[in-house]
């Protein structure tokens, strides 16, 4: 075919479905189809290419990871957890571990070279890490070591902050892709997607104003994705947008972030939890199109039941279905093109970038977490997002709307699904992580 279908139609500018629009409300105001998110990014009823920015996004040249969490307790079911879930189809394993543990036997049979391997870490132990990293000799491996994101979660350092940068000093001088940047604990706790934008550049920042601009090679970022499927999408790229910016500004080129992903938990719920499996495949879409590095996905009954295969296997499956049958193997470049994603992107990337720079202006990262500002307007930001669930602003089927009366979830619990109160002393007001749910199911709960 010499010309394309649509090339026998003449082009129609954005006046003209303006004015087309117009006509069809008769009368009424184009403007009323105008709106605004909480954090004031207008949403218009229709976009056209003069939309688009086309600011340039540095994506993964290959498609996603499917990834499998394991918990270490004991290394020899860590090590088989972690081969079953290979053999299964997961292509990476995000290991957990509150203490060090023998890691030729967790490792053992495991081909670190060809897979993607994930540590988080609730404990500092630079010796042990390097021995680790040196044993795996892999640039496959990824250390999601974040002082200063403990700092904010737990309202203390893991020791002290010149003991914590001296440790990680060390960490980052003999181990590869070894500082994480921690922007699931902003989201989690209930952050606007334009202040988890700016928190976690002013935090990756601090990382290279402390050790320096060479240490960029090293730093890799942990997200988690809401239900807003468009913006979840366009949060991804605008993010990396915003790493590049940043790094143009230290004269560091070609450099492009490696993003691993997570859905949220925030708007996970105990009752009527099978929904939880349609919202994590939404979100896995969206952390998909985005174009995350790697995926891993939450078990649909993670909030309230200890880790178990059929749940686990369930999680997998869903990423596998996304991937392999639903042909995203390699749909990290799929927003390319779509004028609304690109706007929104734009609008979102602007956003980040002012409060970030708001947050240099104040004194750093650092500085406003002690002085208790990001904990602020971050409990402002939640507080308000609360309010609008329990005005069934924000709706979360089978909790604020379609209850099942006769669900019965107290002797369900093995697991504590409730944020909780810690009295310990610290250094400044922690970041605390809180579902949406929370008050209800409680009230729930003790009229069961």
């Amino acid at each position: 075919m010499s010309h394309f279908l649509f090339d026998e139609f003449s082009p129609v500018s954005a006046a003209a479905w303006k004015q087309k629009i117009q006509a069809e409300l008769k009368g009424g105001s184009y403007e009323t189809l105008l709106w605004k998110t909480d954090e004031g990014i207008l949403v218009k009823p229709f976009y056209t290419k003069e939309d688009c920015k086309n600011t340039p996004i540095n994506l993964p040249k290959k498609g996603f990871h499917i990834c499998q969490n394991v918990f270490i307790d004991d290394e020899k079911t860590a090590n088989f957890l972690a081969k079953d879930a290979l053999k299964r189809g997961a292509t990476a394993i995000h290991f957990k571990a509150n203490k060090p543990f023998d890691y030729q036997k967790v490792l053992a049979h495991i081909d670190v070279k060809s897979i993607l391997i994930y540590f988080q870490f609730s404990f500092l132990e630079d010796t042990f890490q390097i021995e680790l990293s040196k044993f795996c000799d892999s640039e496959n491996v990824f250390f999601q070591t974040d002082i200063i994101g403990n700092l904010a979660e737990n309202g203390n350092w893991f020791f002290n902050l010149n003991e914590d940068h001296k440790r990680l000093k060390n960490i980052s001088n003999s181990c590869k892709n070894s500082i994480s940047v921690s922007l699931d604990l902003y989201q989690n706790a209930g952050a606007t997607i334009s202040q988890q934008l700016g928190y976690a550049l002013a935090h990756a920042n601090e990382y290279l104003l402390h050790f320096g601009k060479e240490i960029a090679k090293n730093m890799h970022f942990s997200f988690a994705v809401g239900s807003n499927y468009f913006f979840e999408i366009a949060k991804i790229r605008a993010f990396r947008i915003l790493w590049e910016t940043l790094l143009n500004e230290y004269g560091i080129e070609n450099s492009t972030a490696h993003i691993f992903t997570q859905p949220s938990l925030r708007n996970k719920t105990i009752y009527d939890y099978n929904v939880n499996m349609l919202r994590t495949t939404s979100e896995c879409m969206s952390a998909i199109l985005g174009g995350s590095n790697t995926i891993s996905n939450v078990s649909y009954d993670a909030i309230f039941h200890k880790s178990n295969e059929f749940g686990e296997r369930i999680s997998r499956n869903q990423l596998l279905i996304l991937q392999q049958e639903s042909y995203l193997q390699e749909a990290q470049n799929i927003a390319d093109g779509s004028y609304y994603i690109d706007a929104i992107t734009s609008q979102l990337a602007e956003k980040g970038l002012t409060i970030f720079k708001q947050i240099e202006k104040g004194g750093g990262f650092l500085d406003q977490l002690k002085s208790g500002v990001i904990q602020k307007k971050i409990k402002e930001s939640a507080q308000k997002e609360e309010t609008d669930f329990i005005l069934k602003k924000i709706v979360l089927v089978g909790t604020n709307l379609q209850q099942n009366n006769h669900d019965r979830m107290k002797n369900e619990l093995e697991i504590y699904p409730f944020t909780k109160q810690r009295n310990i002393k610290t250094l400044l007001t922690p970041i605390t992580r809180k579902r949406l749910s929370e008050t209800v199911e409680k009230e729930r709960i003790d009229n069961e």
